[in-house]
């Protein structure tokens, strides 16, 4: 969609409530993309660079920044309610409480059906590894799964998208196959099905409004930290009977997603590298920008710190739920032997249509907004830019509302700030107009009837009388 400056404008999930905000500067220091300024004592997001990775949610300690969601109260929109949850959703619960419990838990909330996105994170590693098994094409391949990690390479690592795996995020294949086979076996339109994804981050809210190289087939999503505490009671007080095992599809391979090193541990690869926190993600993306870690062959990244366990939409400390899913995942055989794991995919795969797999279209780079329209005009702003910038003292310590003095000097050049917007060039342009006074004070005309000796005298009279009255009411002062 295109505002009316022409520019593409995309949904987000992360947002501002602008009375919370006190004008601090941690936001702009975390921002993984440099999407946010302060202007005027407020923050404000630059929705072009927004990734949703919901870094600012995280470090802001004032509250500022939440996430838009779903509530329950949406089901009431369809006949046929289906839920989706995260695998991160079973790390949530204390006392090594199974998946099962936790699907029945959701189906007792009122949803008619729940088809596990770890069920269908299984298809997908299956799709992967045979791609990982054909002969070599770009490497390394990325894991397309963090929706957060794809559009951070479309805003700032445009020329690595083709790394990406062309395959769908596991949410999105649940969801074609929960709709399509729900429409079958009851034979009610697909329109009157609701799916409804239990997310752990906002990243996947606004993958599903505005998906990237998928069509998305989710009608909402719902934040687990929005639905746990309706999932609590359930699952601690229910009896075995009121829990039927055969609700449960998935195994511990695709619970495994939900943290960091599962998805490498499904597919199979033999050279690879598992790295969390969207920091950490940058550091390995400029690595191979430069032409390093050609080698490797798969390379699974997630923004969030231990995986999807650390969204910010989840419950629990991620690296307690980090060992749950662990252990969850160790508890069941088909996780030991990976010719099992393979088998047990291939056949997964075989059973899914092609298209429910594969990317719907190209992965597009984000065009970050020009210096100018005319190509002559824009060289002459980036020369501009980086003259500002040299002068600029380098210290990057936000206080200008920027996050660094390289991104003031942009702003300054498009107009957005001020070259005294930066506390040292302020106190540079004050000394010297202070200065400047001080040469006019002396070289003043004097006042009719006196010569400048006389004004000169008067003037330090007045100038003692002052300092004189300053030391008798310090003198003066209790304090």
């Amino acid at each position: 969609m295109n505002n009316s400056l022409g520019e593409v404008e995309y949904f987000h999930s992360v947002r501002l409530i602008e009375d919370k905000c006190k004008g601090c500067v941690n936001c702009i220091k975390h921002c993984p993309t440099e999407a946010i300024r302060v202007r005027d004592g407020k923050a404000r997001i630059q929705g072009i660079k927004c990734v949703d990775c919901g870094e600012c949610i995280r470090n802001c300690p004032n509250k500022a920044k939440t996430a838009v969601a779903d509530t329950l109260d949406r089901l009431n929109d369809f006949k046929y309610k289906i839920a989706l949850p995260a695998p991160a959703l079973y790390g949530q619960f204390r006392g090594g409480v199974k998946p099962e419990r936790v699907l029945a838990a959701l189906l007792n909330l009122g949803f008619d059906d729940v088809f596990e996105v770890a069920y269908a994170a299984e298809m997908v590693s299956g799709k992967i590894r045979r791609i990982l098994s054909e002969p070599p094409r770009t490497r390394p391949l990325f894991s397309s799964s963090c929706p957060v990690i794809v559009r951070l390479i479309q805003v700032r690592f445009p020329e690595l998208i083709d790394n990406i795996a062309p395959v769908n995020p596991p949410m999105d294949v649940a969801a074609k196959l929960a709709r399509s086979g729900a429409a079958k076996r009851l034979g009610i339109p697909e329109e009157e099905i609701g799916l409804f994804f239990i997310s752990p981050c906002p990243g996947k809210v606004s993958a599903i409004t505005d998906p990237v190289a998928f069509d998305c087939s989710i009608d909402g999503a719902i934040p687990i930290a929005e639905i746990f505490p309706k999932l609590h009671s359930f699952v601690y007080s229910a009896t075995d009977a009121d829990v039927a095992q055969e609700i449960r599809k998935s195994s511990g391979i695709g619970v495994g997603w939900a943290r960091c090193d599962g998805e490498i541990q499904s597919v199979g690869a033999r050279k690879y590298i598992s790295v969390d926190g969207i920091h950490h993600v940058i550091q390995i993306l400029e690595e191979i920008e430069r032409g390093k870690l050609l080698d490797m062959d798969y390379i699974e990244m997630l923004a969030c710190v231990g995986g999807c366990v650390g969204g910010v939409m989840t419950v629990e400390n991620p690296f307690i739920t980090r060992r749950r899913i662990r252990e969850l995942a160790a508890a069941d055989e088909t996780t030991i032997c990976d010719s099992d794991i393979a088998k047990r995919q291939a056949e997964l795969v075989a059973d899914v249509p092609e298209e429910f797999l594969n990317f719907a279209r190209p992965i597009e780079p984000r065009p970050n907004p020009r210096l100018d329209d005319d190509m002559g005009t824009a060289i002459l702003k980036m020369e501009q830019l980086e003259v500002i910038a040299e002068s600029l003292p380098g210290l990057d310590c936000g206080s200008c509302g920027a996050p660094n003095c390289r991104a003031l000097a942009e702003d300054i050049v498009r107009g957005l700030a001020f070259e005294t917007d930066c506390i040292f060039k302020l106190r540079e342009k004050v000394s010297s107009v202070a200065q400047e006074l001080r040469v006019l004070a002396e070289q003043m005309p004097p006042a009719m009837g006196t010569t400048k000796k006389e004004e000169g005298a008067n003037h330090a009279d007045v100038q003692s009388g002052q300092d004189s009255g300053s030391q008798a009411t310090d003198a003066e002062s209790p304090g």
